[in-house]
């Protein structure tokens, strides 16, 4: 059960989660596809991976035309990862594009991207859309970002029903510490964020990519996992 000789395609493969993951889909010998919206990005990805066995191509994943034309430049594989996303959270009473923006950038992308994957993607082969454990456990700032999240996982099994026996799985992050640009008070709150996160999941510690990475790469990998939501996030929704 590994990725070796398999091909992988990951939206939002440029940074963070996504890049761990492609990392890791390269060690067990798979041929990675990373899409993502900043061209310098993507070009720092490569310079950081430097294989042969990785493709970068230029995406913004917020347009369903745009997705089309990607998997038909792209051609057959074998997974799909869909980790790329944009979007503000606030509480209910946010103005409206506040509360779009959830949808627009994070459950609409991967929608689109599965519903343009199927004519190209192995029917031996899986979909790993991601969620985030405050669906599950959600906090009073963002009420239209925990039911984006609910409707990721119930895309997920509802997609590994119609889609079978294609493998649709939901991976679900608590908070991931992952780079970012920011100015100096941004960052600092950034840090107040880790810390605070630190005393509400089990694990006492903010995650790295490199954890997503892991089960992102078992369901890819196992053969009988299907309609599943993994929750890598400390123990966040337990505690």
């Amino acid at each position: 059960m590994t990725l070796k000789d398999h091909r992988v395609v990951i939206i939002g493969g440029s940074s963070g989660i996504g890049l761990a993951t492609a990392k890791a889909a390269i060690a067990q010998g798979a041929r990675v596809v990373i899409a993502g919206r900043s061209s310098e990005k993507l070009e720092k990805a490569q310079a950081q991976i430097d294989s042969e066995s990785l493709q970068a191509f230029q995406l913004d994943n917020k347009k369903e035309e745009a997705i089309r034309a990607f998997f038909k430049q792209v051609g057959s594989f074998d997974h799909l990862f869909t980790p790329g996303a944009s979007y503000v959270r606030g509480p209910v009473t946010a103005d409206t594009d506040i509360a779009q923006s959830c949808f627009e950038g994070k459950f609409w992308p991967q929608y689109f991207a599965a519903k343009h994957a199927l004519p190209y993607l192995s029917k031996q082969g899986s979909i790993v859309l991601m969620s985030g454990a405050f669906g599950q456990r959600p906090l009073a700032d963002g009420a239209s970002y925990a039911a984006c999240n609910g409707a990721i996982e119930s895309l997920g099994k509802a997609l590994a029903v119609e889609l079978s026996p294609i493998r649709v799985n939901v991976v679900s992050p608590g908070t991931i510490r992952t780079p970012f640009r920011s100015d100096e008070g941004e960052a600092a709150n950034r840090e107040l964020a880790y810390e605070a996160y630190k005393q509400m999941c089990a694990l006492k510690r903010v995650g790295d990519p490199e954890d997503v990475a892991h089960s992102v790469i078992y369901l890819m990998t196992n053969r009988y996992t299907t309609g599943s939501t993994l929750f890598p996030d400390g123990g966040y929704i337990l505690s």
